[in-house]
């Protein structure tokens, strides 16, 4: 089975404005609510290349009622936890400003709701597949990624992290199977900046060194790095085509790249799923179709 894991999901009401200003009334143009979160995300896309999932995480309120029903609706099976403090936040994004948005803070997680997502995690077997995505609200201890990757250790659960700063490092002495940061995230991490994919690589190798099995860096317009576990390092620039909407290709890469792997084994072949998933994601209004990723994959040139 397939687990993702979003701590602090979201209604997404994703708005076009024409002229917006600032100060007056302004009418939205077009408009679309959407489950949120780069866990959801992930599921989202797995749906999409045929592997089902179940998404965890907490919801509360109205919101969240709402949220459980749409991920139902689009066959992604509902494992979230209802908390009692609160709502799942709604995320307002406007299209025509290109990075604006407005995210809520979510619902207050008590320290016994947190340990119920932990217990359900007990039951997880080898061969399990886990995805960490995102950030954590601020009711959740910091380390709340650790105590899961500690918790399940020995299982045999393939984990893979999508996450930043110290949320990410302190899972590498538990050797998650795959971490994906982007470039931003990597020169955060080692205070550094990096111009170009042959640049990422010697950092890549460092999260190796640090206890990372795989490591898959997403570049935007400069394509993707993988330094895998093979000890091979794959490369491949950004394929050609009309970028639509970048929100959640990183997401959806990291979909295409677990989908890739489950169906052959192969990093060559998981490395150019994600990065067509991801890219098609990047060239449509939504998450890629298996059809749009499967029409992308001869055009991925990995080097």
């Amino acid at each position: 089975m397939i687990y993702t894991i979003t701590c602090n999901p979201s209604l997404d009401y994703i708005i076009s404005v024409h002229n917006f200003t600032p100060g007056l009334t302004n009418r939205t143009r077009s408009e679309v609510l959407l489950p949120g979160g780069k866990g959801i995300n992930v599921s989202t896309v797995l749906q999409n290349l045929g592997l089902e999932s179940t998404a965890l995480g907490f919801v509360a309120g109205f919101t969240g009622l709402e949220l459980a029903r749409r991920l139902e609706i689009a066959g992604i099976k509902n494992g979230f936890i209802s908390v009692k403090e609160g709502f799942t936040r709604i995320n307002v994004k406007l299209r025509d400003i290109e990075g604006t948005e407005i995210n809520g803070q979510g619902p207050v997680i008590c320290p016994r709701e947190a340990a119920l997502l932990l217990d359900r995690l007990d039951g997880l077997q080898k061969g399990d597949v886990l995805f960490l995505c995102g950030s954590i609200p601020d009711s959740l201890p910091d380390d709340m990624y650790q105590q899961i990757m500690e918790r399940l250790a020995g299982q045999k659960v393939q984990v893979i992290v999508d996450a930043t700063k110290d949320l990410l490092l302190n899972t590498l002495p538990f050797h998650p199977f795959l971490i994906k940061p982007n470039r931003q995230e990597l020169e955060e991490l080692f205070r550094v900046s990096l111009e170009n994919r042959q640049a990422v690589i010697p950092y890549g190798q460092k999260l190796l060194a640090q206890g990372a099995q795989n490591v898959l860096i997403s570049m935007a317009g400069e394509g993707a790095v993988l330094v895998a576990a093979d000890g091979k390092v794959y490369e491949a620039p950004a394929p050609e085509g009309n970028l639509v909407n970048s929100v959640g290709a990183g997401d959806a890469m990291l979909a295409g790249f677990m989908a890739g792997y489950l169906e052959r084994g192969e990093y060559g072949h998981a490395f150019r799923m994600g990065v067509a998933a991801g890219s098609a994601s990047a060239f449509s209004e939504g998450f890629a179709t298996r059809q749009e990723v499967e029409a992308l994959y001869p055009h991925i040139c990995c080097l």
